[in-house]
């Protein structure tokens, strides 16, 4: 019997994008990196090597110093091995939306509780970039181009009907993004049914960003609701 680990592994080391994107917009796909593979693999099989059941927590798509970059979604090189014990070597990143799920994680029980409960992934589990006028890569998000809100419909609706199979509760789903996020990601249900009800929740990075005064606030209130849903 394939344990939860099992399916993901599978899952990501087959992931890839095949459909269209508008000029200047590049996929990221970390998991082609033979190291980063070896990490999220171990990743899985330490806190995942069960059948199951997890609830889905879903951000939009990864970011050039998160999964984009470690595979492994809201976790930087720094979480990566202060709080699950592993690394990339030759990676360094440091990424504010994975410094508030880690406290988050911490406030929960810590990782070995959270992920024996939960299951992150997001609307795209594979990121985006383009170059911005001085000619840098940054990130993209996938809502912030209409084409490309069209085009990875198909890949979304895919990717969580895989995911769905790892051994996922069905009753309710986070929502990482209360916004145009949680706004497509509702869009996809009502069409799809995939959960009973999705619960939005504030993205790390706004909060770190704009209201990081009350972040210990944000935090109770996302451990409030995830323990709610028990």
């Amino acid at each position: 019997m394939l344990t939860f680990a099992d399916k993901a592994i599978l899952f990501y080391g087959s992931l890839k994008y095949d459909g269209s994107l508008p000029d200047g917009i590049s996929v990221m796909n970390p998991f082609t990196e033979a190291e980063v593979f070896r990490a999220v693999s171990e990743f899985y099989r330490k806190f995942y090597s069960d059948p199951g059941p997890r609830r889905m927590i879903i951000g939009i798509n990864p970011g050039r110093f998160g999964a984009g970059l470690t595979g492994i979604p809201f976790t930087d090189s720094v979480r990566l091995k202060e709080k699950c014990g592993l690394s990339i070597p030759g990676i360094k990143s440091y990424e504010i939306s994975s410094v508030f799920m880690y406290e988050m994680i911490d406030g929960y029980g810590g990782p070995g509780k959270f992920y024996g409960d939960y299951y992150i992934t997001s609307v795209s589990p594979l990121g985006f970039t383009s170059r911005n006028e001085k000619g840098r890569e940054v990130n993209f998000n996938y809502y912030d181009n209409r084409n490309l809100e069209e085009s990875i419909e198909e890949f979304a609706v895919a990717s969580i009907r895989k995911q769905l199979d790892f051994g996922i509760e069905r009753n309710i789903c986070f929502c990482l993004g209360a916004g145009k996020n949680y706004r497509y990601l509702s869009r996809l249900n009502q069409k799809h049914h995939f959960f009973d009800h999705i619960e939005p929740l504030e993205h790390p990075r706004f909060i770190m960003q704009y209201k990081s005064k009350h972040k210990d606030a944000c935090i109770s209130d996302y451990l409030q609701k995830l323990k709610k849903s028990e």
